[in-house]
């Protein structure tokens, strides 16, 4: 005689931003539906992630309130001709603080430490062996299909480092352009955690996801002497390589064939230039609880994520002059010259809500890239 095959409500494949919060809010708002979350590694893993007050909507921000470790009322940037602070709210969250979020949320047991090797709308097979079927199994494993985007990318190394005597930053540095570019159009990210603990990200965008590791990490040291940090030690790191969406086939990122419902970088869910993903993550975590009532949650979600693609295609097209019309050692100037814009088309570009008269003013005015060559790169697009 053998046991039946457990069985739940809601079944989230991966514990990473997308899943961590949509069990955080289906949890909150849908208390009586049993919900698993599949993570074979930490919830949350090593990250940090980072948002703009304007970023999250006010209706949605009881979902993120609670995992927010750090804020400040402003950030700066710098670049080789200009220098500005902007007053906007910006905070940070750690995959420490989502995994106790998510605990929390949960009941014991729920949260369930395997891979799964199978992937169905209603079903889940894990690769210690054995089954769950779920009326709804969410996938929000990351990255889908990658050959189905044409991209640049955004790849960065991140070290959390002990500054003996502190380090002196008052509120974050979204940008340090001011160093030497390499690779790219490359920038210095800097997060003052405390006053002796900061964060610096080395990042870059680039023509090739190939990230060296060590080679970064030399630079990251480099540039705490430059500053004349005194580094007693490295508290943290973390890496990635983020795509930068130029164009794509949304068919074939996600077929309507395929009835497994998707959230986050899964199901193309992130800023087409800025790789952020978390603005799309509250937004499809606070509405998943009142999805889930439908009885085809995958076509729901898929025909969520086109209408997304579609709203994108503006960045895309920014992306396309960035990597197909500028010469990476002149990526900077782009940069530069977006920063000097306003600071609520600032915002509202970041949260992936420009207005037609901001993707005017983006683009009006002496063109920081060659004419012929961002004729030719828009030309070239593919607008699916």
């Amino acid at each position: 005689m053998t046991s039946a095959t457990p069985s739940c409500d809601i079944a989230i494949v991966g514990g990473g931003l997308a899943g961590g919060l949509a069990a955080m809010a289906l949890a909150a708002k849908r208390p009586e539906l049993d919900v698993r979350l599949i993570e074979p590694g930490p919830v949350g893993g090593n990250h940090i992630w980072s948002f703009f007050d304007g970023d999250i909507a006010e209706r949605h921000r009881w979902l993120v309130a609670p995992l927010v470790r750090h804020y400040w009322h402003g950030y700066d940037v710098r670049f080789p001709r200009h220098r500005r602070t902007l007053r906007m709210g910006y905070k940070s969250i750690t995959g420490e603080a989502l995994a106790e979020a998510v605990a929390a949320a949960l009941p014991a047991g729920h949260v369930v430490a395997d891979r799964a090797k199978h992937v169905a709308p209603d079903h889940i097979l894990f690769a210690r062996g054995g089954r769950l079927n779920a009326r709804h199994v969410i996938d929000a494993r990351g990255a889908g299909n990658m050959s189905a985007l044409t991209c640049g990318w955004q790849k960065f190394v991140g070290q959390a480092l002990t500054v003996k005597g502190g380090h002196g930053l008052a509120h974050p540095v979204v940008m340090d352009a001011s160093v030497a570019q390499l690779d790219g159009y490359r920038f210095v990210y800097l997060l003052p955690l405390d006053a002796e603990t900061l964060f610096v990200e080395d990042t870059y965008y680039s023509d090739s996801p190939d990230l060296d590791l060590d080679l970064v990490r030399e630079r990251i040291g480099a540039y705490a002497a430059w500053r004349e940090w005194d580094v007693a030690g490295v508290s943290r790191e973390e890496s990635g390589v983020l795509p930068v969406v130029i164009a794509g086939d949304f068919d074939r990122f996600w077929p309507a064939a395929d009835r497994v419902a998707r959230i986050g970088s899964r199901a193309g869910a992130f800023h087409a230039t800025t790789g952020y993903s978390l603005p799309d993550a509250v937004r499809t975590a606070a509405a998943l609880p009142a999805l889930v009532d439908g009885s085809a949650l995958g076509a729901t979600l898929r025909a969520r994520a086109a209408r997304g693609w579609r709203r994108q295609r503006f960045y895309r097209l920014l992306d396309a002059m960035l990597f197909r019309a500028a010469e990476p050692a002149e990526r900077v100037r782009i940069f530069e010259r977006f920063y000097r814009l306003p600071p609520k088309l600032i915002a509202r570009f970041y949260a992936g809500q420009s207005t037609r008269a901001d993707k005017l003013r983006i683009l009006s005015g002496k063109p920081p890239v060659p004419v012929g060559r961002a004729l030719s790169a828009i030309r070239k697009l593919d607008w699916k």
